[in-house]
């Protein structure tokens, strides 16, 4: 008889964590999903799927939850998705990015040393790590140069992770995820801040939408193919780290152009440049190289960026109607 996999993803209310829990899920998994215990929750992402979920509260602050929770599942796989992980937040909240993003992955690690180290551990690290880039594109073996506390916080997660492989055996792998998006993007990234403003103004509901540097440039893809990333790096033959991006740039200018066209709208008529909205640190420039990821796990990303932008923007008409009603 064959045993079905449990998987337990942190952070699985989150965009990312949205998307791997349907793919775990048609894939036959037993799926575990952490979440915090808040004072409001927050299941908008998952509520198509909670039925079939099994949600457990812990926290990647606590340790003695996170081995709890291990003792509790005894999962096959762990997917660590969760984390601060607002880049302007991080400029507001230092301490508190760092004690979640960075000490947060090493508690999980820990508790799978202590609870059983032969579980399988992703790594969710970002391109933010490259920051101002010392060479483009970015790949595997490029240096990081974080310019912001989640990036530095995202570079601790990523040695601590290499780190217990090497040290303690540990098939732990990181996937150093390049921007993806989605109609599940959080409202406060600029991809949906863009997709929803431009929803509201086609409906008359909002005449201007303000933004920081258009001149920033990013390797956007589609959330719902970097899960399949995701699943495929702990499916590898041996623990490893991979890149996984686009291998396109295109400026936030771009995305205003091809948001707004695609409600037949001219982006210079409604875009206003606001300072308050400029990074103390500005990353001007990030693009993958995925070739490694192509090759050795057969992964290629399916959506392109203007299909990506046009469905963004097409589910945020969608809910901006049903609100009208």
């Amino acid at each position: 008889m064959k045993t079905v996999k449990k998987a337990l993803i942190t952070g699985i209310t989150g965009q990312d964590g949205s998307y791997l829990a349907e793919l775990l899920l048609s894939k036959g998994y037993e799926v575990y999903g952490m979440y915090r215990r808040v004072s409001t929750e927050t299941f908008e992402r998952i509520n198509h799927i909670k039925a079939k979920l099994n949600l457990i509260c812990a926290d990647l602050a606590d340790q003695a939850s996170l081995i709890h929770t291990l003792k509790d599942i005894q999962p096959d796989e762990i997917y660590n998705l969760a984390a601060q992980s607002f880049v302007p937040a991080s400029w507001t909240q230092p301490t508190l990015t760092g004690d979640i993003t960075a000490l947060g992955a090493t508690r999980v690690l820990e508790a799978i040393r202590i609870v059983n180290p032969k579980i399988k551990f992703y790594q969710a690290s970002s391109s933010e790590m490259f920051g101002k880039a010392v060479e483009t594109p970015q790949k595997e073996s490029t240096p990081f140069y974080p310019r912001s506390p989640y990036g530095v916080a995202k570079v601790y997660a990523y040695w601590i992770t290499k780190n217990y492989r090497e040290s303690y055996g540990l098939f732990a792998s990181n996937g150093i995820l390049f921007n993806h998006e989605s109609p599940r993007r959080g409202r406060q990234f600029v991809t949906r801040k863009v997709t929803e403003s431009v929803a509201k103004i086609k409906l008359g509901l909002q005449k201007e939408l303000f933004l920081g540097n258009l001149d920033a440039k990013r390797d956007w893809g589609f959330a719902g193919d970097y899960a399949e990333a995701i699943w495929k790096i702990l499916q590898h033959k041996k623990p490893d780290d991979f890149v996984v991006a686009t291998g396109e740039t295109h400026s936030v200018r771009e995305l205003c152009e091809v948001a707004f066209s695609h409600v037949g709208l001219d982006w210079k008529g409604h875009v206003k440049v606001d300072k308050k909205f400029f990074r103390p640190a500005e990353v001007d420039i990030l693009i993958g190289d995925a070739s490694k990821a192509k090759r050795e796990l057969g992964w290629e990303p399916k959506v392109k960026f203007k299909q990506l932008i046009g469905m963004m923007v097409d589910e945020d008409l969608k809910a901006q109607k049903m609100l009208m009603k």
